[in-house]
């Protein structure tokens, strides 16, 4: 049987999925955060607000997992690991895309302007080596 890629899942990559971004607390437990994504090919994008509790995080240690599924069936599902980067940076156009996509156009529009007080910070994560799933192989017909 065949490894899945991400292009097998582009239609849940492309849909406003489920997505969970987990990061690590000092005392080395993890942090399971609800996250809305955008995928662009080679990397996953996350804006976080500058003062939340995942940026003190990834600070200190970049190492993180996002993983992305879907709550029906097919079940499919990726998971994605690595270190992340943080940008500091304008990060408006990019909360006005990711929230549009799970908000529509004019709701992540208000989303962006309700937020443009809110500074925010860029996450970036590699899609280097991802593991990906399709349960539809082995659910009943």
């Amino acid at each position: 049987m065949r490894s899945l890629s991400l292009e097998d899942v582009r239609t849940l990559l492309e849909a406003p999925s489920a997505a969970v971004l987990s990061t690590a607390r000092g005392d080395g437990t993890a942090l399971a955060s609800p996250v809305w994504f955008r995928w662009t090919g080679p990397t996953f994008e996350v804006v976080i607000a500058r003062d939340d509790v995942k940026v003190r995080h990834l600070a200190r240690d970049p190492r993180c997992a996002l993983v992305i599924f879907e709550t029906i069936s097919p079940f499919r599902g990726v998971e994605v690991r690595g270190e992340a980067t943080l940008t500091s940076c304008e990060v408006s156009e990019i909360r006005r895309s990711i929230a549009g996509r799970y908000l529509g156009r004019e709701g992540g529009e208000r989303f962006a302007v309700d937020r443009a007080s809110w500074p925010g910070v860029l996450l970036e994560l590699s899609a280097e080596r991802p593991r990906v799933w399709d349960l539809a192989r082995i659910l009943p017909s």
